[in-house]
């Protein structure tokens, strides 16, 4: 077996417009945001507006997709984010979102081991009676990640696919049934505009964002689809119309099954709001055994996303290597399919790092098996998400400055009006997020990790121009190709592996 660095590897182009919608949902994770997402936005926010919240972010999303998609098709690249800055606002705002990227997606999948080693670890423990700590089973889910990540991108698509599907099929029983055996009698009051003039809207939509992300990361794919120039922009809005209209149904059915005042917090306790409120009415409406598939599902649905997320952070190092921002030995791929394998080990060995340093704080924790929820996955995904929301509205900038002087035959809605509405709402839910943070993070009042976690995510930005303005002096071979490297590749030897 062999890798090289080269990423004209001609068997890279594999991928359809449906495995990367595929990749595109598996890291939204449908039956993680609906099972654990909505129920908690519907408890905290105390706001019955969640699922119109969806069609507003739903939309949100679809008009910064328009400029997206618009640059997509005379850009491709790995680095996505990153190259769209590089050639829309210039070579070191470029570094600046690498940099913010790398960070934002590795939260994102280090932080959702946090939930899965806790949701295993209590499926093994109440149906085998093991007592297994929550690093063990992530651990071994690392390796087989790890090994996924070094094969066929295909391949981790198809197993994703199946995923997928059984997590629509098992979210959609669950609406049957809820539109069927409505708690207070049916009511559209959830799916309402009027709904987004009730209070905690904003809330709403700092708790909405977080479903959607991934929904972005069409153009990681592009080097590697059969159609760069079609496949991203179809991918992009067929996923983000799909989870956009999916979640709307379903956490309006949420709210019909368990009552609008039930499930915004009225009457139940603290821990029987949330996700326990969408697991009792399965038991209760559907059957335990159906509980258990949705159970096991619900692991499988947060393993697709990690998946997902490790080959984005794969496919980022890859890119910024291949043009020597980072060590160029990471740009290494297998010879045969083309797999970024340095990238993919590199995001393995990071991941095991991490883990390791939270299994060791957590030794002992008064939270008890919540430590990793409490801590990794909700530190970690919150600080994603803000991240991932402030590279969005860098790219929609960057779309406006890339066709400024040449707009390419490309109509004025979609190269100026639609990324300039996008910045406008982006930063606002960026600012939401940012006046929420405590919220997220389920504090009565701010601390420390309050304004150090998002630090993690923006202060690497400035650092990242800052490098780009060094190199553009000290290395300007390197310098010219900061965003550039799929047209002009770097000639590299072969490896062995």
């Amino acid at each position: 077996m062999s890798a090289t660095t080269d990423p004209s590897v001609g068997t890279r182009k594999k991928l359809g417009v449906a495995s990367i919608t595929v990749m595109i949902i598996a890291a939204s994770a449908p039956l993680t945001v609906i099972a654990g997402g909505a129920t908690t936005a519907f408890s905290v926010t105390g706001s019955d507006a969640v699922p119109i919240g969806y069609v507003v972010l739903a939309l949100a999303l679809a008009i910064f997709a328009v400029g997206y998609a618009a640059m997509s098709r005379f850009v491709t690249n790995a680095g996505a984010f990153y190259a769209y800055a590089a050639q829309g606002l210039g070579r070191p705002f470029g570094v600046g979102a690498s940099l913010i990227a790398l960070v934002a997606y590795n939260c994102m999948q280090v932080g959702i081991y946090g939930m899965f080693g806790f949701q295993v670890s209590m499926l093994l423990t109440e149906k085998l009676g093991w007592d297994v700590p929550w690093w063990v089973p992530v651990l071994v889910c690392i390796a087989i990640v790890g090994v996924m990540g070094v094969n066929r991108v295909d391949l981790s698509a198809k197993v994703l696919g199946v995923i997928v599907l059984l997590e629509f099929a098992v979210v959609l029983i669950f609406d049957i049934t809820a539109f069927a055996n409505p708690a207070e009698g049916f009511t559209a009051q959830p799916i309402s505009p009027a709904a987004l003039f009730t209070p905690g809207i904003g809330a709403v939509l700092v708790f909405g964002i977080a479903a959607f992300m991934g929904f972005e990361s069409g153009a990681i794919y592009g080097e590697e689809a059969k159609d760069p120039k079609r496949t991203v922009a179809r991918a992009t809005f067929s996923a983000v119309l799909i989870i956009g209209a999916f979640y709307a149904l379903s956490s309006w059915a949420l709210a019909l099954a368990i009552g609008t005042e039930k499930i915004t917090g009225g009457g139940i306790t603290p821990d029987e709001a949330g996700p326990p409120l969408f697991f009792d009415f399965i038991a209760q409406r559907i059957g335990v055994l159906f509980v258990d598939i949705t159970s096991l599902l619900f692991i499988t649905s947060l393993f697709a996303a990690l998946v997902a997320f490790h080959n984005a952070v794969a496919r980022y190092i890859f890119s910024l290597a291949r043009e020597q921002v980072l060590p160029r030995q990471l740009s290494a791929v297998r010879n045969d399919h083309g797999a970024p394998w340095a990238g993919s080990l590199t995001q393995t060995v990071l991941a095991a790092v991490v883990i390791a340093l939270f299994a060791i704080a957590g030794a002992g924790s008064e939270l008890g098996p919540l430590f990793p929820v409490v801590t990794l996955f909700s530190w970690l995904t919150n600080t994603g998400a803000l991240g991932l929301v402030l590279l969005m509205v860098v790219v929609a900038v960057a779309v406006i400055g890339f066709f400024r002087r040449d707009a390419r035959g490309v109509g004025i809605g979609s190269r100026l009006i639609a990324p300039l509405v996008s910045v406008v709402v982006l930063l606002l839910v960026f600012v939401l997020i940012l006046a929420n943070f405590n919220v997220l993070l389920d504090q009565a009042e701010p601390d420390l990790t309050t304004f150090v976690l998002p630090a993690l995510v923006i202060v690497p930005g400035f650092i990242g121009v800052a490098w780009g303005v060094w190199l553009r002096r000290a290395k300007p071979a390197v310098y010219a190709r900061i965003g550039h490297g799929a047209e002009h590749p770097i000639e590299a030897p072969v490896t062995t592996r």
